[in-house]
């Protein structure tokens, strides 16, 4: 890395390009899906808790409105989720995934174990790191940086 930058003394830089890579790692996969890497993380979500509000799929994702809406009109173009408003109120939209969205998750369940073993970590290395990066995010998160 060139010094002269300062670069390879930024956390933010290395986490960054951390991310950029992993991301990268996905790629191939989530593009013969047709999906992103954002789209493939709210399917997880969706697939785990089977339906779920529209405000607690972004909570979990730390993503706002403005960002997850747009995503979830792509996913339902696609004929992947459906969302639907609530019977006891409706301001409340609920998310699931439809069949050929259900299909998608047999499609990538091994996604993240095959990726994972192609990064050269122990077992004890990726659970430090994983502690490690949640405790960033969780820091940063509440300092409101």
């Amino acid at each position: 890395m060139d010094e002269a930058t300062g670069l390879e003394a930024m956390l933010c830089f290395e986490l960054y390009t951390a991310s950029r890579a992993m991301t990268g790692l996905y790629r191939p996969a989530l593009d013969a899906a047709g999906i992103t890497y954002p789209q493939y993380v709210a399917m997880r979500v969706i697939w785990q808790r089977g339906s779920v509000k529209v405000t607690d799929l972004g909570a979990t994702l730390h993503l706002d409105s403005g960002t997850l809406s747009p995503l979830l009109k792509r996913l339902e173009a696609q004929n992947l989720v459906h969302r639907t408003r609530g019977e006891d109120d409706k301001r409340t939209v609920w998310v699931s995934a439809t069949p050929e969205g259900m299909l998608l998750e047999q499609q990538l369940a091994d996604l993240p174990e095959r990726l994972a073993c192609t990064l050269d970590l122990s077992v004890e290395d990726f659970t430090t790191l994983y502690h490690l990066l949640s405790r960033v995010r969780g820091t940063a998160t509440a300092s409101n940086l």
